[in-house]
This record gives structure tokens, C-alpha cells and sequence, in this order.
């Protein structure tokens, strides 16, 4: 994460003097779950499994818990002192379906007070031809999230270079939308990109997202490394959300609307097509400096 934290000038005044790290907000994560591991110690406040139903935390997959170290690994992550609620809603292949994910939206506006949510983090989105009914009821629900205060992230998907690649639910107009950051001239370029049938532009902005060192699920106790790189806009995702915590913890009262503005007013042009990179790359440093 060093190198992702240097290129999004995350180590400024903010949050390595004045300690803007997440404190007081609780991210929900909507994954493959989340593996004990030691970044998580007394970061996680609650886990559901609405795949298995299995009431202990688990990752059968291991990308739930590498997007959960982005975003509040207690040594690495974007926002150390935030909280987790995590939702298993993939299975180990990182499958999903629509009941799933349509449980987890309703359960979090239940309860989005108690553990005081304030951000949705969605590493994910539908792939084959989904149908227009399954579509419309996953937009539904991550727009009755939005509706509701609640700052979705979610991942524009690895279908890309090409045009119209955005996938459900990244395109939402309302939520915010994050691309991965183009890599070298030898790398494949795979980050979904805009516009929407609609003809919205998306992704909203980008953050790195290959080759991203994070927590490893099968690490126990020496057994196994404990951090392994993975690449996609499923990493970059929880860059953002591990961001938007900090940003929450230094301004709480703001709203999800003004996050968005402020993303869109914070971030570096990177002087990519508009539906390449959004407004630009993320920009730690300008995001938490309100003008």
C-alpha cells in the first residue's frame, strides 16, 4: 500500500499530524467476507453471511478480506481507526445473486444507525447478460442506500478499455463510481469505462488498482504470508472508500452529496478521456483541505 498511499498523497497534514484516520465511521463491506487476520484486530463490528449463514467471519475467497486491508488494515490501510460491517454476499468464486445482495441492502438500512454506517463499499458487479429486472432491482437498492445518506462506492468493473464497459451497479448516476488507475505501457488496460446506456459519464474518478499489496486470507500464524498483491477495480474501490472515512471522521455532518462534490473538486486531471478517468485521480491531500 505504500506506493498506492504516495501516488493519492495520502500522508499529509491531515492525517499523518492531525490523525484524520477513520475515527467514528463505520464502513460496510458487501464481499466474499473477511478472514481473521491481524489488521482486523478490533476493527470488525459485525459479519453476516447471507450465502452459507455461517455466523463467524470467514473468506472463502480471500478478496473480501484484501479489499477490507485497503481500506481499514490497522497498518496499512486508508483508514485505520474505521470500522467494518461486513456482509458476505459472493461465494468463494465471487459469485453472487440478486437475493443476496438485495438482503444486505435492506438489512443495512435497517441498521444503518446502530452501527452507525456511514459508507457502502461495493467491490463488485454483474457480469455475463443480467437480465433488465435483476439490474433495476440491484440499482434499486444501492440507490435506496444513497437515498438514505449513505455514501456507496462502487467498482466500475474489469470488462474494459472499451466503450460502455461500466458494470451494475457502478452505473448509477447517483453512487460514486471508481476506476483503476492506468498502468504501464507492458499492462493491459481492463478498467471498465463509460459512458452508461443512459448515456451518463463514468467512472466518477480513478485510484490505483494493480498490484496491490493487502491482507491475505489464508495467512494464520505464520503459515502463509501475510499480505498478497491483487489487481483490479475491485482494489481501487476501498482506496476510495478508506478516503471518503477520513474525510468523514475530520467533517461528519457532511452529506453524501457534498462527498461527491468534494471528490470531483479534489481530485488530479489526469487529462484522460472523461470516460476513462472521471474527474481525475483521487487526491487525499486536496480532499481533506475544504476551501
Amino acid at each position: 500500500m505504500k506506493h498506492v498511499k504516495e501516488r493519492v498523497h495520502y500522508r499529509c497534514d491531515d492525517i499523518i499530524n492531525k490523525g484524520f484516520k477513520g475515527q467514528g465511521i463505520c464502513v460496510a463491506v458487501l464481499d466474499t467476507g473477511i478472514a481473521p487476520h491481524p489488521e482486523f484486530k478490533g476493527q470488525v463490528v459485525g459479519f453476516y453471511d447471507a450465502v452459507h449463514g455461517v455466523k463467524f467471519p470467514y473468506d472463502d475467497s480471500g478478496h473480501g478480506t484484501h479489499v477490507c486491508g485497503v481500506i481499514a488494515g490497522r497498518q496499512i490501510g486508508m483508514a485505520p481507526k474505521a470500522k467494518l460491517l461486513v456482509w458476505k454476499i459472493l461465494d468463494k468464486k465471487g459469485d453472487g445473486t440478486v437475493k443476496n445482495s438485495m438482503t444486505a441492502f435492506r438489512w443495512i438500512l435497517e441498521n444503518k444507525e446502530k452501527y452507525r454506517i456511514r459508507i457502502v463499499n461495493i467491490s463488485a458487479g454483474m457480469t455475463g447478460e443480467p437480465t433488465s429486472l435483476d439490474e433495476a432491482r440491484i440499482l434499486s437498492g444501492v440507490e435506496a442506500l444513497w437515498d438514505a445518506g449513505l455514501v456507496v462506492v462502487a467498482a466500475a468493473g474489469n470488462k474494459g478499455p472499451g466503450a460502455g464497459t461500466v458494470t451494475t451497479p457502478g452505473i448509477s448516476p447517483k453512487i460514486i463510481t471508481v476506476g483503476s488507475l492506468p498502468g504501464g505501457p507492458n499492462q493491459n488496460e481492463y478498467s471498465g469505462r463509460g459512458p452508461t446506456k443512459d448515456c451518463v459519464c463514468k467512472p466518477d474518478l480513478l485510484a490505483p488498482g494493480s498490484h496491490i499489496y493487502s491482507c491475505n486470507a489464508a495467512y494464520y500464524n505464520g503459515k502463509r504470508v501475510p499480505y498478497v498483491a491483487k489487481s483490479g477495480t475491485s482494489m481501487a474501490t476501498p482506496v476510495v472508500s478508506g478516503a471518503i472515512a477520513d474525510l468523514l471522521s475530520k467533517y461528519p455532518d457532511m452529506t453524501n452529496i457534498e462527498v461527491k462534490l468534494r471528490l470531483r473538486e479534489s481530485c488530479t486531471d489526469l487529462r484522460l478521456p472523461h470516460n476513462q478517468q472521471g474527474w481525475g485521480l483521487l487526491n487525499v491531500k486536496r480532499l481533506l483541505q475544504i476551501v
